[in-house]
Formats: C-alpha cells, sequence, structure tokens
C-alpha cells in the first residue's frame, strides 16, 4: 500500500537534506484534508557568546562569561600536599589581582 505524504516548506526541506542534515519534524494527519502531513521542526542552533580571558595564569586561567566569573586550576602530581595547598593559595591570591586589574581598567575606560 501506498502512502502520500504532503510536505510543509518541502524546498528547505530538500535543501536541508541534500546537504546531508537530517530532518526532525511531526508526522501527523491534517485535520481539513485528511492527507499524512510532515512539518519540519525549525531548529536554530544555539549561538553562545565565547567566555573572554580575564588573564592566564601559571597553574589556570580566569575567565568572564555573560553571567559568571570562571577560575580554572591545574596542579601536577609529582608536588606533595603542602606544596599543592601553597600553590592553590598562591593562584587564588593571582585569581583575585586579576578580578582587581579588570575592575580598575573597567573604571579608567568609564
Amino acid at each position: 500500500m501506498k502512502k502520500y505524504i504532503f510536505v510543509l516548506n518541502a524546498i528547505e526541506l530538500m535543501n536541508q537534506l541534500m546537504n546531508g542534515k537530517r530532518v526532525e519534524g511531526a508526522l501527523y494527519v491534517d485535520q481539513n484534508t485528511g492527507r499524512l502531513t510532515f512539518k519540519a521542526y525549525n531548529r536554530q542552533p544555539r549561538v553562545r557568546e565565547k567566555d573572554r580571558m580575564v588573564k592566564k595564569l601559571p597553574w589556570g586561567w580566569v575567565k568572564e562569561s555573560m553571567e559568571r566569573i570562571k577560575v580554572f586550576g591545574s596542579f601536577p602530581k609529582d608536588f606533595c600536599t603542602a606544596q599543592v595547598i601553597e600553590l592553590l593559595n598562591e593562584h587564588n591570591q593571582d585569581a583575585k589581582n586579576a578580578l582587581i586589574e579588570r575592575e580598575l581598567d573597567l573604571i579608567e575606560f568609564c
């Protein structure tokens, strides 16, 4: 048995298929015409602004996103625990200083 499917926005759908993309959508029986109909979802890619680097630190970085301040630190395993704790304190202080410098730079521009 053959079934015919009525496709909404057929040209856009074919362009996506010809580009090798998959098309998600809804397949339903139209109330008015009684025909089997496919309506593709209008999926938009999520566009997110990249994080802005505030300062590169010896063991990581400080970055700023739209909503957060991010601090990353990674320390080698060959240091003993006491050394890692001291490096963490230095890293934290460096991150704080970077934020203070960023704030001072913003004040100078205003």
